[in-house]
């Protein structure tokens, strides 16, 4: 038996279609989906993991024994080797928390232990024990094993992890490694014909990834987090990566708050008459002085015409894009409205379905091997490229476009297979339509675009007309993205005397620097080194939930600049990309041979160890100022009680989100908060002056909500909805009435003999709420309508309704169907 270990279960399911001779049989082992077929006259069994099946931890204690010196201590008693610097204190110590006798424990987020979990050592522990039992159950009966899963640092350390995993019960099967780039026929096909062996070096550059995301992670983490900044008890995360990008947001934001505006002055002219009417500016782009800018308008003052003094006609060529990488991918669907997290998750569903090639990728130049006019027919199956592609592929030959990054892992992003609207969802549509317009352009000709340049003379000042005209279309007719509209200058000759309607003369101000969007801190990330394709658009997402940033363009939170800036005080290296960036390239040496995974984990511990030493004396320091930051963040307003500040907590106990005054425990008042994401509003309520909140429900436009339940504003009456069905089974007579709890906000129905028939049904926190004659016909539950800003909808309020279970199944049936549609639109 061979068998092939996939990094996800679609993985293996989809390689076991593409090269079976038959129809492959879905299996389980255990829980484990498997799928088993014949090749060439062997079995073969597929299983697909779910990423990493093995992650790493610190060693929960070290003890010292002065014979053998410092040693990890692991949940089952297994000693582990450990290097503590002789600088540490050894024992004996005094038994006061996280000291032992012998020891440290490191399971405790006390501050004296962390300049010892800087140097704890790490071991890997099962993530995934249910597929871990069935990989080790298959692999005792395999003859060989092919590891399939993705092939770059991540891929190769999962592998190399479901190796060992293998290996602890049959350490003698010859290994093999499958490496492809797109789930094609073909693609698979080869690569299972060209086995080569595991790549060791690229799994240590991810395993030393790994232990160094750890430790910095968890040591800084913990740090932060154990300052406890008065009492605002959050875990407050940082990060090798996470905080110089942090760091990037940051300084941009000091630059805008630093930026002082100074006034200017923009003339603008109205020339021609009728179709031919246009506007100019005058030579002079921006006048810093307003009396300058008011004798231009003195000169002009009264004229009604405007000679031509001289036309100027230039033609330039806009060259063909470069293909798309991960992060010109990120950038370009960012300014489409996808954000990097989301395209990145589109990308890779669309790889897993054979839409398109491998989604993490550096490489800018299609590999000699890649069939360009084979890919271009495949795209004659979408009615809306079909025209473009055969005019493509009636050249003698084609050539596409080259970027500066050349890598021999996987080629740049393409399309590796035909899709229409009506093949996938509208984001994954959208997503795709990029990418293969994208390669499109990279065969197609230069655009060329004829810009018109026209100088004006009114009362001796001179304005200047410009357009842009595109007169070849090249790459343009396919690729339109980023494209300004035509601006046509009307015809005109030197000398000629055309209509002047007046001039305007506007005050503006300089502005200060934009906020990066997601896309532009893609690449800024790039260009620094931080993070790499895979990680990028995760760290940005981390740094959102969080909260030390919002909004899009990106803005700090102040918690986000707190952090940021007491880091950068105390230990400046964590918040600067060059630290990061030279971790990175050390990694990328790992995975060239050229120097071990141990020796740049040791140099990055030491780096951390600096950079904590410096850090921990100035906790009360860095206490204060995240407490003022979280302070400044969760303010909503002022306390009709005491006066003192009314913010936004989470309960301790649940978790749940409430508003309380800063005054507690000596002010005891609080308010409930409606489910959503909640941000304060300057305005106070119209209705009773207390403070109002922005809540953004799921899937639903923002409202402005005073936070007083009793508030006029927030009132509902009571609706009555119909007759209890439990009360008139027993022959009496009871109402429904729907209410609103003021304490919780939530809505209910409730009979009003509740206290003896306990019927109540639960209702949508928003939405108008309205009666209808009618009951329910599976449980006699009165049926209501709730109206949203999404339209009406008629609803049984029961939750144990029989009907619901019935609809579910509808559901799950017309599920399958549209899944088959899908899998067989991918066939043709």
């Amino acid at each position: 038996m061979k068998l092939v270990v996939t990094e996800k279960n679609d993985a293996a399911q989809k390689i076991a279609d593409l090269l079976g001779a038959s129809k492959p049989k879905a299996d389980k082992v255990y829980s484990t989906p498997v799928y088993r077929f014949d090749l060439d006259g062997e079995e073969w069994v597929t299983i697909g993991l779910r990423g990493h099946i093995l992650e790493p931890d610190f060693a929960p204690s070290l003890v010292y024994k002065k014979s053998k010196g410092w040693q990890g201590v692991t949940e089952e008693g297994e000693v582990l080797p450990a290097a503590i610097p002789a600088t540490l204190p050894k024992p004996p110590f005094k038994k006061k928390k996280p000291f032992t006798v012998d020891g440290v424990e490191l399971k405790a987020w006390k501050m004296e232990a962390l300049p010892y979990l800087v140097y704890a050592p790490i071991e890997k522990l099962p993530k995934e024990k249910e597929i871990i039992r069935s990989l080790k159950n298959l692999a005792k009966k395999a003859d060989s094993i092919v590891i399939a899963t993705d092939f770059d640092r991540e891929g190769e350390l999962i592998g190399s992890d479901a190796l060992s995993c293998i290996q602890e019960v049959n350490p003698d099967a010859p290994v093999s490694r499958a490496r492809y780039s797109a789930f094609t026929k073909e693609e698979i096909t080869n690569a299972f014909e060209n086995l080569v062996e595991l790549d060791t070096d690229l799994a240590s550059a991810g395993a030393s990834r790994q232990d160094i995301d750890l430790i910095w992670g968890a040591v800084l983490t913990r740090c932060l987090t154990l300052v406890k900044f008065a009492g605002y008890g959050n875990v407050r995360s940082s990060g090798r990566v996470q905080t110089p990008t942090l760091a990037l947001i940051v300084a941009r934001e000091r630059e805008r708050l630093a930026f002082v505006p100074e006034d200017y002055w923009v003339i603008k002219g109205a020339f021609g008459e009728g179709d031919d009417a246009f506007e100019a500016p005058h030579e002079t782009a921006r006048f810093k002085v307003e009396s300058e800018a008011q004798a231009v308008m003195a000169h002009i003052e009264g004229k009604t015409k405007a000679t031509v003094e001289s036309i100027e006609k230039k033609k330039r060529t806009v060259a063909p894009p470069v293909p798309f990488n991960t992060t010109s991918l990120m950038a370009a669907a960012s300014a489409e409205g996808l954000s990097p997290a989301r395209t990145m998750r589109i990308a890779e569903s669309l790889y897993m379905d054979g839409y398109i090639s491998y989604p993490r990728v550096d490489n800018t130049v299609y590999p000699s091997s890649l069939d360009l006019a084979e890919t271009v027919q495949r795209l004659v199956g979408n009615p809306a490229y079909a025209p473009y592609c055969r005019e493509l592929l009636s050249k003698d030959k084609l050539t596409a476009t080259r970027g500066k990054k050349e890598t021999t892992d996987h080629p740049p992003i393409y399309p590796t297979n035909s899709a229409t609207p009506d093949d996938l969802p509208a984001a994954e549509y959208k997503l795709y339509n990029l990418i293969a317009r994208r390669f499109l352009a990279t065969l197609s000709e230069a655009a060329v675009v004829e810009g018109t340049k026209v100088s004006l003379e009114v009362g001796g000042e001179t304005f200047i007309g410009r357009g842009d005209v595109l007169v070849k279309q090249g790459f343009r007719a396919i690729y339109p993205y980023g494209l300004k509209k035509d601006e046509q200058m009307p015809a005109l000759e030197q000398g000629q005397q055309i209509a002047f309607g007046g001039a305007t003369c506007t005050k503006k101000q300089t502005e200060p620097p934009a906020r990066y969007s997601q896309g532009k801190l893609i690449q800024e990330m790039e260009r620094l080194g931080l993070g790499t394709k895979s990680t990028r658009h995760s760290i940005i997402e981390r740094l959102y939930a969080v909260k030390y940033i919002m909004n899009d363009p990106i803005e700090p939170s102040q918690l986000g600049m707190a952090v940021c800036d007491a880091l950068d005080k105390f230990a400046p290296h964590i918040t600067h990309p060059e630290m990061t960036a030279e971790l990175e390239s050390e990694m990328d040496n790992i995975a060239a041979g050229s120097t071990s995974k141990e020796t740049v984990v040791t140099n990055s511990r030491n780096l951390l160890a600096d950079q904590l030493g410096e850090l921990i004396p100035h906790s009360e320091e860095v206490k204060e100022a995240l407490a003022d930051a979280v302070a400044a963040d969760a303010f909503i307003g002022k306390c009709p009680k005491c006066g003192k500040d009314l913010q936004l907590r989470a309960s301790q106990k649940t978790r749940s989100m409430f508003i309380g005054c800063s005054g507690w425990p000596d002010c005891d008042v609080t308010y409930p908060v409606p489910k959503g994401k909640v941000e304060s509003v300057e305005e106070p309520c119209p209705t009773c002056g207390m403070p109002q909140i922005k809540v953004t429900a799921f899937r639903s436009k923002p409202r402005i909500v005073c936070i007083d339940p009793t508030c006029e504003t927030n009132h509902e009456p009571n609706v009555e909805v119909g007759e209890c069905p439990t009360c008139k089974a027993q022959g009496k007579t009871a109402k429904l009435i729907a209410q609103k709890n003021p304490r919780t906000l939530k809505r209910f129905i409730r009979c009003e003999n509740y206290e003896e028939c306990n019927t109540g049904y639960p209702l949508p926190q928003y939405g108008k709420l309205t009666a209808t004659d009618e009951v329910c016909e599976h449980c006699g539950a009165p049926m209501v309508i709730v109206t949203t800003n999404r339209g009406p909808w008629k609803l049984c309020p029961n939750f144990d309704c029989p009907g619901k279970e019935q609809d579910k199944d509808a559901k799950k049936g017309a599920s399958a169907k549209k899944g088959a549609k899908k899998s067989t639109a991918k066939k043709k």
